[in-house]
């Protein structure tokens, strides 16, 4: 049995699905934070559960060769990217045995090459920056959760993040001193600022920022317009959020426009579309442009077919399709989304794509009452998968292909797994990088009907 604060001699064999090393002592899991794969390492033990445990290296006996040296100061503390201890190259492999594993140990399938995409740039490539705001010595701080808190770490430059994102959050924090504007206090409930969030389009330019508050208005908005637009000159639209609800959720329904448009706008394969702050918006563009493409290319459309497009959101991965596809129907279950989806058809002059707003396991059942056979179902649901109703759906409508686009390996390969006993094979699997230096990893894959 392991003992708490008791250190053991370990090698590492592997990696959690968050990035953690592992290793096993007396037969028993142990995961450790910032270990790497085949190193050798005295650690301590932290924390002892029935079936695992954590600890943390208190002497690196062996490091391996793809150890480097962290170049962000806020690396330990904050609970954003927690790969910046590993080269890249190491990273890309994580994320693939990542997949890997999930499809081969839950989903009962062998993905075969399983090929990921890297990213040409792994700092920067941030297009949302959403900053929690906090508190510290009596004066407003902003930056990123410490891992697994709500205590904000103030962060004064990002590496992920453009630059003008931090421009933005420095600028506002200073009129926020000057101003004595108070921090909202989640605990209380009381207070005005709470988050500060920033969206930029890099294919034209453009910048959003976004204060999100406990309340209808903020002192000196004026001055506040004036600080942003000092601090970023590419500025295009302020916009300030109610939020007065005890929520985890950071944006609320309603929006008020301080200074210019109440959009900005960006390309993205080819298209045009208006981003709002509630718009859904893939972060990193470069990658998503990639991701949709392989995505297109699965999907294999001609003039002649149909493909329903499940989680639509605001209809980029449906119009990419309508570019080959007879016809797209994309559905969505946030009304909002669903009109900034027909309003980014028609602003790409679209006219094979109809969007409608339903429960996607609702949706993909009425399609299959009207008799609508799609070639090929695409769908990109988030973090929690498809639902068994929808599992169903598809299965009744019979498409020729099943592309599943997917941000959580594990879900990813449940829902395979469904779908291979519902008459379907997985012919082929890749993930691309859209969150480097993070765990994250999304993955693009293709389940053809037996």
């Amino acid at each position: 049995m392991l003992r708490k604060n008791e250190i053991y001699p370990v090698t590492f064999a592997g990696y959690s699905a968050e990035g953690l090393g592992v290793c096993r002592i007396d037969g028993q899991v142990v995961f450790v934070a910032g270990a790497l794969d085949g190193e050798r390492a005295e650690v301590r033990i932290v924390k002892v559960l029935k079936q695992l445990a954590y600890g943390r290296i208190e002497r690196l006996l062996e490091a391996s060769p793809h150890r480097i040296v962290s170049d962000c100061p806020y690396f330990v503390q904050c609970g954003g990217c927690s790969m910046r201890h590993m080269d890249y190259a190491e990273e890309l492999r994580f994320k693939q045995g990542r997949i890997r594993d999930a499809l081969t140990r839950i989903g009962g399938v062998d993905p075969g090459e399983l090929p990921v995409l890297g990213a040409e740039e792994t700092d920067g490539y941030r297009n949302k920056a959403l900053f929690p705001v906090g508190e510290a010595d009596g004066a407003p701080i902003a930056g990123f959760y410490r891992a697994r808190s709500h205590d904000v770490v103030p962060v004064e430059r990002c590496r992920l993040q453009a630059a003008h994102a931090d421009a933005a959050k420095n600028a506002i924090l200073t009129w926020m001193r000057e101003n004595r504007v108070s921090v909202y206090d989640e605990t209380q409930n009381k207070g005005l600022v709470r988050h500060l969030y920033v969206r930029s389009a890099f294919g034209t330019g453009q910048v959003l920022v976004c204060v999100v508050v406990n309340g209808k208005k903020l002192p000196n908005e004026d001055g506040l317009v004036d600080a942003i637009r000092k601090a970023v000159p590419e500025v295009n639209s302020i916009v300030l959020a109610v939020n007065r609800e005890q929520t985890n959720a950071v944006l609320g329904a309603e929006y008020r426009t301080l200074w210019g448009a109440d959009v900005i706008e960006d390309t993205l394969c080819g298209l045009n579309f208006r981003l709002s702050p509630r718009s859904f918006y893939q972060v990193n563009r470069k990658q998503a442009q990639r991701l949709y493409a392989i995505a297109r290319e699965k999907a294999a459309l001609t003039k002649n077919d149909t493909a329903i497009d499940l989680y639509c959101g605001t209809g980029t991965i449906s119009l990419v399709l309508a570019k080959d596809a007879g016809e797209v129907i994309g559905v969505e279950v946030i009304p909002a989304a669903i009109e900034d989806a027909k309003e980014n058809a028609a602003r790409n002059g679209v006219e094979n794509a109809r969007f409608f707003c339903a429960d996607a396991g609702e949706a993909a059942a009425r399609l299959a009452k009207e008799g609508i056979r799609p070639t090929a179902v695409v769908v990109d649901p988030p973090r929690k998968g498809l639902s068994e109703d929808v599992i169903e759906a598809i299965a009744v409508m019979s498409p020729d292909r099943v592309v599943y686009v997917s941000c959580d390996p594990g879900t990813l390969a449940r829902d395979v797994k469904l779908l291979t006993e519902k008459g379907y094979s997985l012919v082929s699997a890749e993930g691309v990088d859209l969150f480097p230096r993070t765990p994250h990893v999304e993955s693009c894959v293709l389940l053809c009907r037996e």
